[in-house]
């Protein structure tokens, strides 16, 4: 099922494809997104919001918590049965809640969801075994370890080639240009990726 999820980051400025979607609203992202997108759901402790959301929220969290207003919704999503998650709202603001989404990234990867964090100049998601770029064509992308170091099976269509092993404290993934209209990379079983898209110019 697919589903998206609107944060209180920088707001997104492009057009939302909701059709089919479930919508899910985190706080203060309310006032970005009201108009721009129906919403399902409106979820959060409403501390950055100087009005009652429609629709109005089920339950309203205390400020003081021991999860972000995303990581609750993301966990209601998947009790849904919500595992195609696309994400805005996700990048500037605080870095601390930005390194927090990332995290949300790993978390949804390791419930069988896919995940995208979505801005107008960059997509961020995670992969295992197989990271396709299809119809991308000269746009740059970047890779990391994003579980223990990455094993590096194979890789097809891209500029240049990987080493075998990318670890932790490396940026030897950074900046790769996709050479051909399908491009692939493979990686060792258990591994996970964090794949970044640059959606502007390279």
């Amino acid at each position: 099922m697919k589903g998206i999820l609107l944060l209180n980051g920088l707001p997104y400025g492009g057009e939302i494809d909701a059709d089919g979607a479930r919508v899910y609203c985190c706080d203060g992202a309310y006032g970005w997104a009201k108009g721009k997108v129906g919403i399902y759901k409106n979820i959060g402790d409403f501390d950055s919001l100087a009005e009652i959301p429609s629709p109005p929220p089920e339950e309203i969290y205390p400020s003081e918590k021991d999860f972000t207003d995303g990581e609750i919704a993301l966990r209601k999503m998947l009790a849904d049965g919500i595992d195609d998650i696309d994400v805005y709202g996700a990048f500037g603001g605080r870095e601390d809640h930005f390194l927090g989404n990332l995290q949300l990234l790993y978390y949804a990867t390791e419930h069988g969801a896919k995940m995208r964090l979505i801005s107008e100049k960059t997509v961020i998601y995670a992969a295992r075994g197989r990271a396709e770029f299809l119809n991308i064509k000269g746009k740059t992308i970047s890779v990391f370890p994003f579980s223990a170091p990455l094993h590096i099976l194979d890789s097809r269509g891209l500029k240049y080639s990987y080493p075998k092993v990318l670890g932790y404290g490396e940026c030897r993934g950074v900046s790769n240009i996709v050479a051909e209209q399908s491009a692939y990379i493979d990686f060792k079983d258990g591994d996970t990726a964090l794949i970044l898209i640059n959606r502007g110019s390279v």
